[in-house]
């Protein structure tokens, strides 16, 4: 466990998928964390609940969840830079970014011109 709780909660949940379980309960949460599960989960990828003091989170359908470390700062023109790094391909899932206007996928943000700090990708 480290002091970032966005990589450890993705990590766990990784871990729970190549252990082949459908759940997970994440102890440690947090607003960003839980605003990074919500784009997986408006994605199909999981579904999750908040119980108390934790998240229960059930894996559907979703190859790989990682944190980007380090959150590299990029203007909008060197998202895509970024994209095909992370990415195995093409309009094959996503980037979070987090910017002024709020934590998005990375298409959002280039449509609308806006760059930030990059959270995680996800496919």
């Amino acid at each position: 466990m480290s002091q970032d709780i966005v990589a450890d909660g993705l990590n766990q949940i990784m871990n729970a998928k190549k252990a082949r379980k459908n759940e997970v309960v994440l102890r440690k949460h947090s607003k960003l964390l839980r605003e990074v599960l919500d784009l997986a989960k408006e994605a199909g990828y999981l579904s999750y609940e908040v119980d108390g003091n934790s998240l229960k989170v059930k894996i559907e359908d979703v190859n790989e969840m990682k944190a980007i470390k380090p959150r590299y700062t990029v203007p909008v023109k060197k998202i895509n830079f970024y994209v095909r790094r992370f990415l195995p391909s093409k309009n094959f899932g996503f980037v979070i970014v987090s910017t002024n206007k709020g934590i998005m996928k990375h298409e959002e943000a280039e449509e609308k011109n806006i760059g930030g700090c990059l959270l995680a990708y996800m496919y």
